[in-house]
């Protein structure tokens, strides 16, 4: 599985705008906008926007949830 790619933010006032491929993807506002800046300095922005999107699953969801023992 490649790493995340893609994502950029902007600080806008009181609010950070995270955007995918250009596409506004969230807007993160008060305390989650100030842990989001705090976090990004102390780890992987990448990863940490696409977590926060709900964009960093990839890979075989589709086909694990057709196999016969997720069937409901």
């Amino acid at each position: 599985m490649g790493s995340p790619s893609g994502f950029e933010f902007a600080v806008r006032g009181d609010d950070v705008v995270i955007r995918h491929r250009g596409v506004t993807a969230t807007v993160l506002r008060g305390a989650k906008a100030a842990e989001f800046l705090a976090q990004v300095e102390r780890g992987d922005a990448q990863l940490l926007m696409a977590r926060l999107t709900g964009d960093y699953r990839r890979g075989n969801e589709r086909t694990a949830r057709q196999h016969p023992r997720n069937a409901r």
